[in-house]
Protein backbone atom coordinates (compact mmCIF):
# COMPACT_ATOMS: atom_id res chain seq x y z
CA UNK A 1 0.00 0.00 0.00
CA UNK A 2 1.60 3.40 -1.08
CA UNK A 3 1.95 6.07 2.00
CA UNK A 4 -0.34 9.06 2.16
CA UNK A 5 1.31 12.32 2.92
CA UNK A 6 -0.33 15.25 4.60
CA UNK A 7 0.88 18.70 4.52
CA UNK A 8 -0.56 21.54 6.50
CA UNK A 9 1.86 24.39 4.70
CA UNK A 10 3.84 25.54 7.17
CA UNK A 11 7.38 26.69 6.35
CA UNK A 12 8.81 24.55 8.28
CA UNK A 13 7.97 21.59 6.71
CA UNK A 14 9.93 22.41 3.11
CA UNK A 15 12.78 23.48 5.68
CA UNK A 16 13.26 20.89 7.41
CA UNK A 17 11.72 18.16 4.88
CA UNK A 18 9.03 16.29 6.75
CA UNK A 19 5.25 16.02 6.42
CA UNK A 20 2.60 16.53 8.90
CA UNK A 21 0.91 12.76 8.87
CA UNK A 22 1.89 9.71 7.14
CA UNK A 23 -0.38 7.11 6.66
CA UNK A 24 0.32 3.49 5.26
CA UNK A 25 -2.44 1.33 5.94
CA UNK A 26 -4.47 1.39 8.80
CA UNK A 27 -1.18 3.21 10.88
CA UNK A 28 -1.12 6.75 10.60
CA UNK A 29 1.98 9.11 12.38
CA UNK A 30 1.56 12.58 13.14
CA UNK A 31 4.82 14.45 13.41
CA UNK A 32 5.72 16.74 16.85
CA UNK A 33 3.01 19.45 16.21
CA UNK A 34 3.86 22.42 17.95
CA UNK A 35 1.09 25.27 18.90
CA UNK A 36 1.91 27.07 15.63
CA UNK A 37 -0.54 30.46 14.99
CA UNK A 38 -0.62 29.95 11.25
CA UNK A 39 1.51 33.20 10.46
CA UNK A 40 4.98 31.85 11.55
CA UNK A 41 4.48 32.77 15.49
CA UNK A 42 3.28 30.52 18.79
CA UNK A 43 -0.30 30.45 19.87
CA UNK A 44 -1.36 31.33 23.21
CA UNK A 45 2.93 32.10 24.34
CA UNK A 46 3.71 30.47 27.06
CA UNK A 47 0.00 29.25 27.96
CA UNK A 48 0.32 25.30 28.41
CA UNK A 49 -3.38 24.97 28.11
CA UNK A 50 -4.15 27.09 24.69
CA UNK A 51 -1.14 25.39 23.21
CA UNK A 52 -2.20 21.70 24.09
CA UNK A 53 -5.93 22.36 22.38
CA UNK A 54 -3.75 24.29 19.45
CA UNK A 55 -1.35 21.05 19.23
CA UNK A 56 -4.39 18.55 19.53
CA UNK A 57 -6.50 20.78 16.94
CA UNK A 58 -3.80 20.79 14.54
CA UNK A 59 -3.07 16.95 14.58
CA UNK A 60 -7.00 16.54 14.36
CA UNK A 61 -7.17 18.11 10.87
CA UNK A 62 -4.23 16.29 9.86
CA UNK A 63 -5.56 12.76 10.85
CA UNK A 64 -9.08 14.43 8.96
CA UNK A 65 -7.14 14.35 5.83
CA UNK A 66 -6.38 10.92 5.87
CA UNK A 67 -9.87 9.64 6.75
CA UNK A 68 -9.07 9.39 11.05
CA UNK A 69 -9.83 11.63 14.36
CA UNK A 70 -8.84 11.96 17.38
CA UNK A 71 -11.00 8.70 18.95
CA UNK A 72 -8.64 6.89 16.36
CA UNK A 73 -5.34 7.62 18.16
CA UNK A 74 -3.50 5.35 19.91
CA UNK A 75 -0.74 6.74 21.71
CA UNK A 76 0.13 10.19 21.97
CA UNK A 77 4.24 11.60 23.30
CA UNK A 78 3.92 15.51 24.95
CA UNK A 79 7.49 16.99 25.20
CA UNK A 80 7.13 19.79 28.00
CA UNK A 81 8.85 22.80 28.74
CA UNK A 82 7.74 23.96 31.69
CA UNK A 83 6.24 21.28 34.48
CA UNK A 84 4.86 23.44 36.76
CA UNK A 85 1.92 23.31 33.86
CA UNK A 86 1.70 19.08 33.55
CA UNK A 87 -1.82 19.55 35.52
CA UNK A 88 -2.85 22.57 32.92
CA UNK A 89 -1.82 20.15 29.78
CA UNK A 90 -3.12 17.15 31.33
CA UNK A 91 -6.33 18.47 31.20
CA UNK A 92 -6.43 19.82 28.39
CA UNK A 93 -5.28 16.32 26.90
CA UNK A 94 -8.14 14.66 28.90
CA UNK A 95 -11.04 17.20 27.52
CA UNK A 96 -9.93 15.83 24.28
CA UNK A 97 -9.59 12.17 25.05
CA UNK A 98 -11.40 11.48 27.73
CA UNK A 99 -14.11 9.38 25.87
CA UNK A 100 -11.33 7.15 23.88
CA UNK A 101 -8.32 7.41 25.94
CA UNK A 102 -4.88 6.75 23.89
CA UNK A 103 -1.46 5.87 25.93
CA UNK A 104 0.56 8.28 26.92
CA UNK A 105 3.87 10.05 27.69
CA UNK A 106 4.48 12.96 29.42
CA UNK A 107 8.48 14.20 28.65
CA UNK A 108 10.63 17.10 30.42
CA UNK A 109 12.45 18.91 27.89
CA UNK A 110 15.14 21.65 28.06
CA UNK A 111 13.47 23.43 25.34
CA UNK A 112 11.30 23.27 21.60
CA UNK A 113 11.84 25.67 18.77
CA UNK A 114 10.68 28.90 19.74
CA UNK A 115 11.24 29.63 23.74
CA UNK A 116 7.68 30.72 24.14
CA UNK A 117 6.21 27.41 23.34
CA UNK A 118 5.60 25.45 26.03
CA UNK A 119 4.57 21.80 24.34
CA UNK A 120 4.82 19.99 21.01
CA UNK A 121 2.93 16.83 20.63
CA UNK A 122 3.40 13.58 18.55
CA UNK A 123 0.37 11.28 17.98
CA UNK A 124 -0.31 7.52 16.39
CA UNK A 125 -3.07 6.78 15.16
CA UNK A 126 -4.93 3.06 13.96
CA UNK A 127 -7.45 3.46 11.68
CA UNK A 128 -8.50 0.78 8.59
CA UNK A 129 -8.98 2.82 5.29
CA UNK A 130 -12.58 3.19 4.12
CA UNK A 131 -12.26 0.60 1.14
CA UNK A 132 -10.96 -1.89 4.40
CA UNK A 133 -12.97 -0.94 7.51
CA UNK A 134 -16.34 -3.52 5.97
CA UNK A 135 -15.29 -7.27 5.65
CA UNK A 136 -16.24 -8.67 2.30
CA UNK A 137 -19.47 -10.01 1.59
CA UNK A 138 -19.69 -13.45 1.73
CA UNK A 139 -19.80 -15.33 -1.27
CA UNK A 140 -23.53 -16.84 -1.73
CA UNK A 141 -24.48 -20.15 -0.38
CA UNK A 142 -26.08 -22.56 -2.49
CA UNK A 143 -29.39 -23.49 -1.38
CA UNK A 144 -28.48 -26.74 -0.14
CA UNK A 145 -24.97 -26.52 0.66
CA UNK A 146 -22.27 -27.14 3.86
CA UNK A 147 -19.18 -24.99 4.61
CA UNK A 148 -20.26 -23.86 0.96
CA UNK A 149 -20.10 -27.11 -1.04
CA UNK A 150 -23.33 -28.30 -2.64
CA UNK A 151 -24.86 -31.67 -1.00
CA UNK A 152 -24.32 -34.03 -3.34
CA UNK A 153 -28.44 -35.48 -5.26
CA UNK A 154 -29.15 -39.05 -3.17
CA UNK A 155 -28.60 -41.10 -6.12
CA UNK A 156 -29.06 -44.51 -3.88
CA UNK A 157 -31.46 -47.36 -5.10
CA UNK A 158 -34.52 -47.36 -3.67
CA UNK A 159 -34.35 -49.95 -0.94
CA UNK A 160 -31.10 -49.88 0.10
CA UNK A 161 -29.72 -49.01 3.50
CA UNK A 162 -29.77 -45.01 4.35
CA UNK A 163 -27.30 -43.18 5.22
CA UNK A 164 -24.98 -45.29 3.64
CA UNK A 165 -22.80 -47.39 6.00
CA UNK A 166 -19.93 -48.45 4.18
CA UNK A 167 -16.96 -46.15 2.58
CA UNK A 168 -18.20 -47.46 -0.43
CA UNK A 169 -21.71 -46.11 -0.43
CA UNK A 170 -20.42 -42.89 0.97
CA UNK A 171 -20.07 -39.69 -1.19
CA UNK A 172 -16.06 -39.07 -1.68
CA UNK A 173 -16.58 -35.20 -1.86
CA UNK A 174 -17.63 -35.31 1.40
CA UNK A 175 -14.58 -36.90 2.97
CA UNK A 176 -11.95 -34.53 2.03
Amino acid sequence: MAPQRVFSGTPWETAVGYCRALRVGAQISVSGTAPSDGQGGTYAPGDGYAQTHRCLAIIEDALGDLGASLADVVRTRLYVTDLDQWEAIAKAHQERFGDHPPVSTLVKVAGLINPDMVIEIEAEAYCEPAALASPPEAPAMTRRAIFGRPIQPNTYPYGSTYPPTTAQDLDEGCLD
